[in-house]
């Protein structure tokens, strides 16, 4: 099957360009959906559209066999780039800084390879090319609109991820590999006033300030050292000019947890610590808490993730390494959670190899290596693509 990449080549780099170049954000990707729905049909695909609004699958069947599931999300980003590419991205503002562009083109040149190959497996192929991965519910949209029912029984489910390391490589890791994440959106109460005249308000900046400082105690005195927690406030807003004390503030943070009962306890403490900082301050107001972009622990199935390791170490030698547990998180697990089949999650790299090489030897890894999310993330074109597509068609052998 994977004799025929080269001719696969031939428009997945263009397509790549393409989807680049056109970006859309959560839940508006309906060009990139078109896009993916006529290259499955040119494949032999079963295509069905609309699946939790832009959702696309896309079903080869090849006789009696294993039912094997393998997802792609699509989504952008609201991020300006900053690549320099010259097929940078056309629409002001957005941006594929994920990496999202890369899993389409790459899921799209595995159910080629896999319909061009018929003779060398057998079973069912189910693509499902997902929306709104970005903000965490289109996974969910896509269960809730009757997926289970539009797919049918699966023996196992498949995804993957582009990240800021050598390009042929894949990483692949069991059990907790990618955090739960919940982000908060706080809103505290003062009482505005004059502000040469701070005596006569509650100040919701000095409220917020202080609830910030105390915030970063939770991790530190109240978490064992042997669980990895990460807290951040990314947005603190207040008031409207400098001699101006404002009536509110808004607080949003991030909390990213390898553990339920650990996520449980310090979201109650986030609660607790902001009560008691407005009832120190005497606030006029009980504080509102608003949760909101929560994601789901990823935990790869032990016997799933063997296989799939097992295989790689076959195919990619010592490209296939062992992928660390990242604060990173992914709403994938939704869908196999839901549908009740297990699943493994891996990663495969897209930075250039020289470039990484000189970074690691400089000890600049972070400064010259561009992240997911960064403005100035680009993924080498190749081996990038042929990586990740010989990654999908390599675990998806090991069943079908």
């Amino acid at each position: 099957m994977l004799a025929h990449l080269p001719e696969v080549r031939t428009w997945q780099e263009p397509l790549y360009r393409d989807l680049h170049q056109h970006p859309e954000l959560s839940h508006q990707e309906r060009r990139t959906a078109g896009v993916v729905a006529a290259r499955l049909r040119d494949s032999g695909l079963t295509v069905h559209e609309g699946v939790g609004g832009t959702g696309v699958i896309g079903v080869l069947d090849n006789g009696d066999g294993p039912r094997v599931l393998m997802r792609a999300d699509m989504d952008a980003l609201p991020v300006t780039e900053a690549t320099g590419l010259p097929y940078a991205s056309s629409e002001a503002g957005v941006m594929h800084a994920c990496g999202h562009d890369a899993h389409v083109t790459c899921l799209l040149g595995a159910a080629e390879l896999f319909a061009r190959g018929p003779e060398s497996w057998a079973g069912t192929l189910i693509t499902l090319f997902q929306p709104a991965e970005e903000v965490g519910d289109g996974a969910r949209g896509m269960v809730d609109d009757g997926l289970a029912e539009l797919v049918g029984p699966l023996d196992v489910a498949l995804a993957q991820h582009v990240f800021p390391v050598p390009a042929g490589q894949v990483r692949t890791r069991s059990g907790p590999v990618l955090t739960a994440a919940d982000s908060m959106r706080i809103t505290v109460y003062g009482r505005g006033g004059h502000g040469s005249m701070p005596q006569a308000t509650v100040d919701p900046v000095v409220l917020a300030s202080m609830i910030v400082i105390r915030l970063q105690t939770i991790v530190s005195r109240e978490v064992d050292p042997s669980r990895m927690v990460v807290l951040t406030v990314g947005s603190i807003r207040s008031g409207t000019k400098s001699n101006v004390i404002g009536d509110h503030a808004v607080l949003e943070l991030n909390l990213r947890t390898f553990d339920e009962s650990v996520r449980a306890a310090v979201l109650a403490a986030i609660r607790r610590v902001v009560v008691a900082e407005c009832q120190a301050s005497d606030s006029p107001r009980e504080p509102e808490f608003e949760l909101y972009a929560s994601f789901p622990l990823t935990v790869n199935d032990a016997e799933v993730t063997a296989r799939v390791e097992a295989a790689f170490g076959e195919y990619f030698g010592d490209r296939a390494q062992t992928m660390p547990a990242a604060s990173a998180s992914e709403d994938f697990s939704e869908i196999p959670v839901a549908l009740g089949v297990p699943y493994t999650f891996w990663g495969f790299g897209g930075a250039d190899e020289q470039a990484f090489r000189d970074a690691v030897a400089a000890d600049r890894v972070s400064a010259d290596i561009p992240v997911n999310h960064s403005p100035r993330f680009a993924p080498v074109l190749q081996p990038t693509l042929d990586t990740g597509t010989e990654a999908l068609v390599v675990a998806g052998l090991s069943w079908l």
